[in-house]
């Protein structure tokens, strides 16, 4: 059975159905720019535009860069302030005319690798997964169990948001080789693991591509790996996501 599965990132929101039997895309997955700012009314219009292009009827899910509750964003890291209160499910539902079931971006990729990618099977012990991108996406699984909304991508180092120092983001912003960056990533694990010790960390977002560019850099207890989904892994959570009511 296929569910259709939206990830809305920093830069660009990618779409398409998933067979959630075997976690593969149904169909080559389709991308369109997030607007400049990433007002609500903007972004609805380019989901409209992407759940028109496969003339889809059913249910839907959407990853979204936001703490959510309930359909609505609790938080803005990465797009404009005016989400905060958005009931975004039934912001999308409007412009879709489909059932919307919005989670935040990370759980949904987190969602993804734990049942169809690396995180499969690890039903006891801590699994932490982080998405690189814009921004650092997390999500925290105990015993199997998802802990939602954690965004931990915002603990402080050195006295500043740690998404602004290790995210693919501030790589490009400071124009760093990726095994220069991985020293200010490899903190940020650092911390991570002094506050969970997760038996696990997966890394996922465009990141993951590059695992094997800054993988002998990582220097932490826990055993790192990249996402097997790669960048898919939102999709294919959100339309999990729909499909389970997480």
């Amino acid at each position: 059975m296929d569910t259709f599965g939206i990830d809305i990132g920093g830069s660009g929101i990618k779409a398409a159905p998933v067979n959630l039997t075997t976690g593969e895309l149904a169909s080559p997955r389709y991308r369109l720019p997030t607007p400049d700012q990433a007002k609500p009314k903007d972004v609805a219009r380019v989901v409209e535009q992407v759940v028109k292009h496969f003339d889809w009827k059913g249910s839907i899910g959407c990853g979204f860069p936001a703490a959510i509750r309930n359909g609505v964003a609790l938080t803005a890291a990465n797009v404009d302030h005016s989400w905060i209160n958005t009931n975004i499910d039934q912001l999308f539902g409007e412009v879709t005319h489909c059932p919307v079931h919005v989670i935040n971006d990370a759980d949904a990729a987190g969602l993804a690798e734990m049942a169809f990618g690396v995180g499969k099977g690890k039903e006891k012990g801590v699994v932490f997964m982080v998405t690189v991108g814009t921004g650092l996406g997390t999500a925290l699984f105990v015993d199997g169990h998802l802990v939602p909304n954690t965004e931990l991508g915002h603990i402080e180092i050195r006295g500043k948001d740690a998404e602004r120092r290790a995210s693919d983001a501030a790589r490009q912003r400071k124009n760093l080789t990726w095994e220069a960056w991985a020293d200010k990533f490899n903190e940020y694990l650092q911390h991570i693991e002094r506050l969970f010790y997760p038996d696990l960390v997966i890394i996922g977002g465009g990141a993951s591509k590059e695992f094997s560019r800054y993988a002998s850099a990582i220097n932490i207890r826990a055993q790192v790996v990249p996402a097997q989904l790669l960048n898919n892994a939102g999709i294919v959570g959100a339309a999990l996501a729909a499909e389970k009511g997480e």
